[in-house]
């Protein structure tokens, strides 16, 4: 894919620029500047997996500059990869990005609220809970309220989990969503406290449709 520069480019004069054309160029440029790419090298594990059980005895620790990666099959969602963070530590932060979750997962992170594993946790949720998730929607309003969590809907399909305790800083990115299927998927856990900032720092400047 070619990306062009628009500001390289001789636009001949400006009366013959329609006001649309000019609007355009300018949001083409706001949306390449929300992309983003963070770099490291590090060293890699790999595991695989056919039901959650068997991933939660996968890992005994976590290590600073690993990365742990996954191919899984069975009853393993993207939710099953906090859970396996959760048996290392709690957490004091933690960002979740879905596009869709299940109503006895939001359940789930309640409970972890409830517990004390985790203490504060930011929902970035697809436009798909505006129209289909409308249950899952208002159980994670009443979360929110509760735990002042932040909840934000717009046009998302990536998965990631982000966060710290007070043993290492993290993030995850799997092909799974959170909800239990029982498709092929694929995750990457690396502990890095470098990878948590780039996700902080791309979420927390995303504007919510609602």
């Amino acid at each position: 894919m070619e990306f062009i520069d628009f500001d390289d480019i001789n636009f001949g004069d400006k009366e013959e620029i329609q006001v649309e054309e000019i609007k355009e160029i300018k949001e083409a440029k706001k949306i390449d500047k929300r992309s983003g790419c963070y770099k490291r090298k590090t060293n890699s594990i790999y595991r695989r997996a056919f039901g959650e059980t068997q991933l939660l005895d996968l890992v005994k620790e976590f290590k600073k500059d690993y990365q742990y990666n996954f191919i899984t099959a069975g009853d393993v969602d993207f939710l099953s990869y906090l859970k396996l963070i959760l048996r290392h530590q709690n957490l004091e932060y933690c960002l979740l990005s879905t596009w869709c979750m299940a109503l006895e997962d939001v359940y789930q992170i309640e409970d972890f609220l409830i517990q004390g594993k985790i203490k504060k946790i930011d929902f970035y949720l697809g436009d798909i809970f505006l129209s289909s998730r409308k249950r899952e929607y208002s159980k994670l309003k009443e979360i929110s309220k509760k735990y002042k969590c932040k909840i934000v809907i717009f046009k998302n399909h990536s998965k990631v989990f982000a966060g710290y305790g007070d043993k290492f800083h993290f993030g995850i990115q799997s092909s799974a969503n959170i909800n239990t299927n029982p498709r092929t998927e694929n995750c990457c856990i690396t502990i890095d406290k470098g990878l948590f900032d780039f996700y902080f720092e791309y979420y927390d400047n995303i504007k919510s449709f609602i």
